[in-house]
């Protein structure tokens, strides 16, 4: 039974690997996570505002530039405007980097997805990445320097 007290949000992309390696280290660590598609159902503005802000993220920092129309569409341009940034990101939500998770101990782009360890209880076993890379041993302990 998931914990109640636990309640995590992610904002997942299921054709990213990072996404679905975050994805399956919350549910490793006993949660069943609220999944927001986010390319089916964006956050709203506000919502989205809100979230980069508790994240520590400028609108710029929380963009995506690879498999985007980032460049077609001139964002790399300093001269643009968070409210423009945010434009664009509503009107292309692919633009919103991912994955970012939101948990109650804070908000976060999970970009390495081991990143998400920092906002879970502990993993309830051993964790390998889809490309064979162990992040957390038989004991739920991380492996490595992540």
């Amino acid at each position: 039974m998931p914990d109640r007290a636990f309640d995590v949000v992610i904002y997942h992309n299921p054709d990213c690997g990072t996404s679905r390696n975050t994805l399956a280290m919350i549910r490793n660590a006993g949660l069943e996570p609220h999944v927001v598609e986010y390319l089916k159902t964006p956050p709203a503005r506000a919502l989205l505002t809100q979230l980069l802000a508790r994240a520590g993220l400028s609108v710029r920092q929380a963009l995506r530039e690879t498999g985007t129309p980032f460049a077609e569409l001139g964002l790399a341009d300093p001269a643009l405007s968070d409210a423009q940034l945010l434009d664009a990101i509503q009107a292309h939500p692919i633009l919103l980097n991912r994955p970012l998770v939101v948990s109650p101990k804070s908000v976060r782009l999970c970009r390495p997805s081991e990143r998400v360890l920092d906002l879970l209880p502990a993993q309830q076993g051993e964790f390998v990445k889809e490309d064979g890379e162990r992040v957390v041993d038989e004991e739920g302990r991380r492996v490595g320097t992540a």
